[in-house]
């Protein structure tokens, strides 16, 4: 199916919307907390999806969907895991974070440990943000856009960078949210729109013609798609499995990327930092988890269809899995319909990168610019380092992105390049918390041994093992953690902490949980458990 004029129209129509509500609720920002944390006045609709809106994009339906065509089922365990997750980062990390009043999550780091600790997470992530995430983001957008308007994965690159870059300059985090809630909503319903026409599309080549009614097709492509794909729809996969064994998902490695991406990663956590309240904050975290339980049917469903329905055209047209949702989407979308999908998926790429614009904007400002270079800023200083930082981000992020394409899988990228820094931050933080006595030595040390250790395991891992017995490299994580973890105790143990940092406390909210976010966080991980017995 071709892209038409009403499609083209909803498609420009879209973006524009986004563009200019996004411009007019940021019109007043004013001080570096307006511009980088919306004036700390965030409510819990906003936040839930602000979180979801930066978290899924085109690494989802692109990579995660690509990765549903060729493994299945299992690979939702990076959502429904994500799930439990945030109810730790609700009740354990949230408190601490907002009692402290902090802008930033290194900035937790120099209470705790120092300024150098502070400079280590906050240099970390800044690289990460361009040459990993950004990049990825951005790589992938383009690719989801060429294969619908036939132009040149490079000219995309460009073209998503300077329309997020641009309102994210001028409007900071509140632009961010705005955007993230039009760009969410048009996400999710977009995406169940083409699980179900997925269905529908099912029912037809496997029920034997297009008889029924739409309903009936529907119905009858479920069960086709249940028959079809049962092999595909486990969650629970051997120990020894390549990439997501059982034993990473539930006791191993997969909670190091977790915990780091929810609790500890500016670009997640910076909308839960501007909480009008903790409450407010707590609620916006676990609506964020209720949605994340129903990503994976919209996202790696369609995927499993692809490979169903088109699997050899999908080989044959991209050459990998992650060609799979693009090549769906011109397939069962009827006319009008197009337009309107691939603006939610391009207005995912937009709400993903406008929010790590920012963050990584935060990060650089407020752990790097003001504390070495202005210490005596205005306010307004602040935001025009924000807003220039942003433009440099931008334009760099562009420039590596056709790197990523290199690599066999964008989702494969993004996770794998994350054991480099999150293990070591991941136990800074824990041990941080948990133990009183952790010197400040001992885990700048750990930060900075990290790389070292993870890239000696992939390196063994790619050039040593033969290719059927390679470890999944959530295995590595856990080796990763496992080292820096036995060296802050040894470290602690020889020479601890003599007089525990005393955190600042600028905002006293109650330590006891409030019943509402006891009861949902237990529904939650509820219908987490019942998923797992469901596809297992």
């Amino acid at each position: 199916m071709e892209f038409n004029t009403f499609d083209l129209i909803t498609f420009i129509g879209f973006i524009v919307l986004v563009i200019g509500v996004s411009l007019w609720a940021s019109r007043k920002e004013e001080t570096a907390e307006d511009y980088f944390l919306a004036g700390r006045g965030l409510s819990w609709w906003l936040i839930g999806f602000s979180l979801i809106a930066s978290n899924i994009s085109s690494e989802h339906f692109i990579g995660m969907s690509g990765k549903g065509f060729t493994l299945g089922l299992a690979i939702a365990s990076y959502e429904w895991m994500a799930a439990i997750t945030l109810i730790i980062v609700a009740l354990f990390f949230l408190p601490r974070f907002l009692r402290s009043g902090i802008y930033t999550i290194p900035e937790f780091l120099e209470y705790r440990y120092g300024r150098t600790s502070r400079l280590i997470m906050a240099g970390y992530m800044m690289v990460f943000y361009v040459l990993v995430t950004l990049a990825t983001v951005l790589y992938s957008g383009a690719l989801a856009i060429s294969s619908i308007f036939d132009i040149d994965i490079s000219i995309g690159i460009w073209v998503i960078g300077i329309l997020a870059g641009g309102y994210t300059v001028y409007g900071g985090l509140k632009a961010v949210v705005w955007s993230d809630l039009i760009q969410g909503t048009t996400l999710l319903l977009g995406g169940a729109v083409v699980m179900f026409l997925g269905f529908h599309e099912m029912g037809i080549v496997f029920g034997g013609g297009d008889t029924g009614s739409v309903v009936a097709n529907i119905g009858n492509g479920i069960t086709n798609f249940l028959e079809q794909s049962k092999d595909k729809l486990h969650t629970v996969l051997p120990a020894d499995h390549p990439e997501l064994p059982w034993v990473a998902v539930f006791i191993g490695g997969l909670w190091i990327p977790n915990l780091y991406y929810w609790g500890l990663n500016q670009f997640i956590t910076q909308r839960t930092l501007a909480a009008k309240s903790l409450l407010e904050g707590q609620k916006g975290i676990l609506f964020a988890a209720t949605i994340k339980l129903f990503i994976p049917f919209i996202v790696v469903f369609p995927g499993i269809m692809a490979f169903q329905l088109y699997g050899d055209e999908v080989i044959a047209a991209t050459g990998t899995g992650d060609g799979a949702y693009p090549y769906l989407l011109r397939q069962v979308l009827p006319v009008g319909l197009l337009g309107v999908m691939f603006a939610a998926l391009f207005g995912a790429v937009m709400s993903t990168l406008d929010s790590l614009l920012n963050s990584a904007a935060t990060i650089f400002t407020m752990d790097i610019y003001r504390p070495y270079f202005a210490p005596d800023a205005s306010q307004s200083q602040l935001v025009k380092a924000g807003r220039i930082t942003t433009l440099v981000l931008v334009i760099v992020g562009c420039l590596w992105a056709p790197v990523v394409g290199s690599f066999d899988s964008v989702f494969d990228y993004i996770q794998k390049f994350g054991g480099l820094i999150q293990p070591g931050i991941l136990g800074a933080f824990l041990f941080g918390i948990l133990w009183k006595k952790v010197p400040s030595h001992a885990v700048n040390v750990a930060m900075v041994i990290n790389i070292p250790i993870y890239a000696v395991l992939l390196l063994v891992d790619e050039f040593v093992f033969p290719e059927g017995e390679k470890l999944a490299f959530l295995h590595y994580m856990a080796v990763a953690f496992g080292c820096v973890a036995t060296y802050i105790v040894i470290a602690t143990l020889v020479k601890p902490l003599k007089v525990p940092a005393v955190m600042p406390v600028k905002h006293d909210y109650p330590t006891a949980i409030n019943p509402v976010i006891a009861i949902w966080s237990a529904l939650v991980l509820a219908a987490t458990v019942g998923l797992y017995v469901v596809f297992r």
